[in-house]
């Protein structure tokens, strides 16, 4: 005999709220749910995708995304915990969103930029399309970052964020409040242009290839391992350490 539908409650989160109609937010609502539905299908089918979603509780149990719902079943939906470590009750990945590799969508080019200041291996091309990110999410093991709530709803990505600010300087600090990303923030070790390490080289090394100024005031030189720009503290470089220093006591 064939499973009958289920009548389900539901809560979800914080910032999952966003996601959801109006009427559903910050409250318990009962909706019916398809025979045999999984906890994965009817959280998105409400709107919010699974890669938001680190915890779900049903009956108070923490559960898979292929969990069956059954009649009657009480479900709360939790987001991505900043200060908590919730790695013992995961069900739904094998480990929580603290992966610091991303990977981001042709929308969030700014947003890239500003991860690789701080450190983080960022990959990020304009021409990326929906495919070759779920890829090098998938092989690399990459958090993806975008504001398209359709490409997190793909079945093989399980780490993502959906991105709600406009500008990069907002996007940033709400990635680092989300995921908590001040701790391990390196400044100044990685490329902007191309996302390789950059280590320090000697002077000597890079010497015929600075400008006369540059060479009559500077010391300390950095080199990346990939594009082979070579990078020094500038003008520039304050503006951005001061930008630097501020975010990080902010997040911290």
């Amino acid at each position: 005999m064939a499973a009958s539908p289920a009548t389900v409650t539901f809560r979800f989160y914080e910032e999952l709220n966003d996601f959801i109609a109006p009427d559903r937010r910050r409250r318990e609502f009962s909706c019916r749910c398809a025979s045999n539905a999984t906890v994965k299908h009817m959280i998105e089918a409400l709107g919010v995708p699974h890669t938001e979603v680190e915890l779900v509780l049903v009956n108070g149990d923490s559960v898979g995304f292929d969990r069956v719902l059954g009649d009657g079943d009480r479900v709360a939906v939790y987001p991505v915990f900043e200060a908590l470590d919730v790695t013992p009750l995961l069900r739904v990945r094998e480990r929580a969103l603290r992966v610091t590799r991303f990977v981001a969508d042709a929308h969030l080019g700014g947003l890239a930029h500003q991860l690789r200041l701080f450190g983080f291996d960022t990959l990020y091309d304009n021409h990326f399309e929906d495919a070759e990110i779920v890829r090098l999410a998938v092989e690399q093991g990459r958090i993806v970052l975008t504001r398209d709530r359709e490409l997190l709803k793909r079945r093989d990505i399980t780490h993502g964020c959906y991105v709600r600010a406009l500008h990069r300087d907002q996007q940033l600090r709400e990635v680092f409040e989300r995921l908590d990303l001040a701790g391990s923030a390196r400044p100044f070790t990685r490329c902007l242009c191309c996302n390789a390490p950059l280590r320090t080289i000697d002077k000597a090394e890079v010497v015929e290839r600075l400008p006369t100024s540059v060479r009559e005031r500077h010391e300390r030189f950095a080199c990346c391992e990939g594009c082979g720009r070579v990078f020094w503290e500038g003008t520039h470089w304050r503006r951005m350490r001061t930008m630097v220093d501020a975010l990080l006591v902010q997040a911290g």
